[in-house]
């Protein structure tokens, strides 16, 4: 995937094309804004760099950073193929400490990446990865207006309530916060495609279990 970095600007653009609002119904409910048209609206402060939650002994010999889109059919592959072995593997055991950086190539991604972060730092891993399982479902043709609500759905799912999903996908500071945190982080580490992985300062491009284990064996047992 090539990279497409995003100005604030350019993607508030993108948040809200076609409209000033972007809308959803559902069946007995009045319409309701979808994220983008709280973006559009600048707030006037600097944003907020949102921290990392990290996965694992914050003391782990190694480090793995992921940078990942939940949108990027590579990212999703490399979730259900790769993460669960590194996670049972080298994370639960205490070798490696795993971050999750989201990447924002387009407005859906952004949108699943405020549901996951909504969800708080103990549910985030596991968030992430029912939206990573499920993204043909909740992508589907790509209608603005069922991602959303796919997405929210996802966020029930994990406990979130019906205000709580409210107020997370129609805050326009979190959306440019989180917007920010991804384009300080990518720029500093030059990240062009996803998914990329960061292993001890180290960049590598996408790769097997296999690959990624002998790395992680190489350097543990220096």
């Amino acid at each position: 995937m090539k990279r497409r970095t995003f100005t604030l600007a350019a993607l508030s653009a993108t948040l809200v094309a076609g409209g000033s609002f972007l809308t959803f119904r559902k069946p007995g409910q009045t319409s309701a804004p979808l994220p983008g048209a709280a973006l559009a609206q600048d707030t006037g402060a600097e944003p907020v760099i949102r921290p990392d939650f990290v996965l694992g002994q914050a003391d782990a010999p190694i480090e793995v950073i992921e940078y990942a889109s939940y949108t990027c059919p590579h990212c999703a592959t490399f979730h259900t193929q790769v993460f669960s072995q590194l996670k049972t593997n080298y994370i639960d055991t205490g070798k490696v400490k795993f971050i999750h950086r989201e990447v924002y190539f387009d407005k859906f991604a952004l949108w699943a990446g405020m549901v996951a972060q909504c969800s708080g730092e103990m549910r985030y891993y596991g968030v992430s990865g029912m939206i990573y399982d499920g993204q043909a479902d909740w992508l589907g043709n790509g209608d603005a207006g069922a991602v959303a609500d796919n997405l929210r759905k996802i966020g029930a799912k994990a406990g979130l309530s019906k205000a709580e999903l409210d107020a997370c996908m129609n805050d326009g500071a979190l959306a440019q916060s989180m917007v920010a945190t991804y384009q300080k982080n990518a720029e500093a580490d030059d990240i062009q495609a996803t998914p990329t992985l960061i292993i001890d300062g180290e960049k590598h491009s996408n790769m097997g279990y296999d690959e990624l284990a002998a790395i992680l064996d190489a350097k543990l047992a220096q």
